[in-house]
């Protein structure tokens, strides 16, 4: 994976990657403006993007400099090729094929914002919010949706097959080559 960091702060204290998480060969996370920190339990799939850089449309309330740490829960699954500068997001949440979800949304949990879609706006997303269609429709799912734990167990067991993988050696977040 690619993970690109801008500015004099070495990568391993700006960006955070919890246990089990799977990081496929061509996702991408960038760190321009502040720490980026994963939780545990994360897929982030082929050509995904994650990034934490400062935008013309932010939130009318920063008035200081300091730049804020975007944080990514437990158990979130970014798929294939999609966006997200989303600045806080909780557990269980999906971003689905394509989906670009901008950087003043907050996910809250067992939210999943459906294929191409484009979640560009100031707001908080209720739990168990289904977002869907260019329009980005919405329904509220009766019940909390099943974390992707068997995806992410695939993911672990296939990807040392096919690819040279990096593993942190306990206690530093500093990768050594297998």
């Amino acid at each position: 994976p690619e993970i690109v960091v801008i500015g004099a702060v070495p990568w391993r204290q700006r960006l955070r990657r919890g246990a089990r998480t799977v990081i496929h060969p061509k996702a991408r996370i960038i760190v321009e403006t502040g720490p980026i920190v994963i939780g545990k339990g994360n897929l982030i799939e082929e050509q995904g993007l994650i990034i934490n850089a400062s935008s013309d449309n932010i939130t009318p309330d920063t008035g200081d400099p300091e730049p804020k740490p975007m944080i990514i829960g437990t158990n979130n699954v970014f798929e294939v090729g999609c966006h997200s500068q989303a600045m806080k997001m909780g557990d269980n949440n999906v971003i689905e094929l394509k989906a670009y979800v901008g950087r003043n949304v907050i996910l809250t949990s067992g939210c999943l914002t459906g294929a191409c879609g484009d979640l560009n706006t100031f707001e908080v997303i209720p739990e168990n919010t289904v977002i869907y269609g260019a329009d980005c429709l919405r329904w509220v799912q009766a019940e909390r949706p099943q974390p992707q734990t068997l995806q992410l167990d695939f993911s672990m067991k296939i990807l040392p097959n096919y690819h040279h993988l990096k593993k942190t050696m306990k206690g530093s977040s500093t990768p050594v080559k297998n």
